[in-house]
């Protein structure tokens, strides 16, 4: 490659990435703060609601069943109708359940709500994957899954201190504060969700902010890897749907996701037993602290992943460290052990996302990524009903949540058993691997190809 075709590659990758990701990570900031706040409202909301662990659990819980039931049709639609204009009708209709949920008064208003939101947001994770994909190519995707999906980290390092100082500070008409949180926390989801509909661009041929080189080296790029892996079979979305390779991300995604949101949803409650003196805005600051851990190794581990091409290792390596992490925080009862061994069971969980979220561009094209990663975040997202309700469930049964945190130190083990079980597959050749830049397990000679 001469050093034109450099300069316009680095040029139009550079710009491509500044005009994407940060509008896309504000997305997903707003989006998992409105799902994962009922944790922090729950710190008040369980005792004026008097609803049990276990039913806190299963009112966390129950929002991943209205999402699993609607993610598939929903990512089939933004493949067709445009990211734009379906990421900005999830965003207003989650942001209208979000407020209505405000004024619930018993469980079984929050379960509908729930649920209701699940649907709402249904699409809108698989749909942004999706969209990272038409703009980047493969060997770029782990670096900007990971930039994109550390918003799950920044949700939480702005929305702890943010959501426990609204309750602790916010109580205007004598509605409770954390009323007035889903009130504010939903507002602006209203509000991005316009915003969206007039910035997002569709695809590279719309960028009218890229000029007429960059598009074209652009367009020409991620169809030539489109084209690639049509040529080794452009799968059906039956064939899809039965894909082994597809099942098996699935699974392996499933118990990842029992761990981030078995701690996501209970993270305020384990800091709150830690001793009754601390407030509400305390608890909020500590809760910080995993997650800027978690933020900063998860940006890290995706870029060695890009740098060195491998996606395996990458992949397998994270959940171990989680289950380790959640392991000693269940052995400890000193607060300062726990909250670094937390930190830690955080960062292995949250430096999985970016070299996991490679693995389905490598052998999906366009249309049968839509149906791909949708089942794959679809079936992974049921860990999310799983892991709350479990250590709701064991909370009730023994009073604590150190057998909550071992079981999800279990899911994360059979995590990493899955993943570093995967093994290769001889191929004609190691063209595609090359392309992407590098291997899906860092060792592939010519003449082969990854698993996947």
């Amino acid at each position: 490659m001469n050093q034109p075709n450099i300069s316009l590659e680095e040029r139009s990758t550079k710009k491509v990435f500044w005009r994407v990701i940060p509008f896309i990570f504000l997305l997903y900031i707003i989006a998992f703060l409105d799902r994962v706040n009922l944790g922090y409202a729950a710190l008040d909301m369980n005792e004026d609601l008097a609803l049990a662990s276990s039913t806190f659990g299963l009112i966390s819980g129950i929002f991943f069943l209205g999402y699993f039931l609607f993610e598939i049709p929903s990512n089939i639609l933004l493949h067709k109708v445009g990211a734009r204009k379906w990421i900005a009708r999830i965003m207003l209709s989650w942001g209208v359940v979000v407020i209505i949920t405000a004024f619930a008064q018993n469980a079984g208003q929050l379960y509908i709500l729930r649920f209701l939101l699940g649907v709402a947001e249904a699409g809108f994770f698989p749909g942004i994957i999706l969209y990272i994909t038409y703009w980047f190519r493969g060997k770029e995707q782990a670096r900007a899954f990971a930039l994109f999906m550390t918003a799950l980290a920044a949700s939480n390092i702005i929305g702890a201190p943010l959501s426990t100082w609204i309750m602790d500070h916010i109580q205007w008409g004598g509605l409770a504060g954390w009323r007035w949180m889903f009130v504010l926390e939903g507002i602006p989801a209203i509000l991005i969700g316009v915003v969206t509909y007039f910035y997002l661009t569709d695809r590279p041929q719309e960028a009218k902010w890229l000029d007429k080189e960059e598009k074209e080296w652009l367009i020409q790029e991620i169809q030539r890897e489109n084209e690639q892996k049509s040529k080794e079979g452009q799968l059906t979305t039956k064939q899809v749907l039965s894909n082994p390779q597809v099942w098996r991300l699935s699974f392996i995604y499933f118990t990842l996701v029992v761990g981030l949101y078995g701690v996501g949803f209970w993270l305020p409650t384990i800091i709150q037993s830690f001793s009754s003196l601390l407030s509400n805005t305390q608890i909020g600051l500590i809760s910080m602290v995993p997650y800027i851990a978690g933020g900063l190794c998860m940006i890290l581990w995706a870029r060695r992943s890009d740098r060195t091409g491998e996606r395996k290792v990458h992949t397998a390596v994270p959940p171990l460290i989680g289950a380790l992490g959640l392991i000693g925080s269940g052995l400890t009862s000193n607060p300062y052990v726990s909250i670094i061994m937390l930190s830690i069971a955080t960062i292995g969980i949250y430096s999985f996302f970016g070299p996991f979220w490679s693995l389905p561009a490598l052998f999906l094209t366009e249309a049968s990524a839509a149906v791909g990663i949708a089942l794959i975040n679809s079936i992974g997202n049921l860990g999310g009903f799983v892991g709350p309700y479990m250590i709701g469930y064991l909370k009730d049964s023994t009073g604590s949540t150190k057998s909550g945190l071992y079981f999800l130190s279990i899911c994360l083990l059979i995590c990493f058993a899955l993943v570093i079980t995967i093994k290769k597959q001889a191929s004609e050749s190691s063209e595609l691997s090359s392309e992407k830049g590098g291997s899906y397990d860092g060792a592939a000679d010519s003449g082969e190809k990854p698993f996947i």
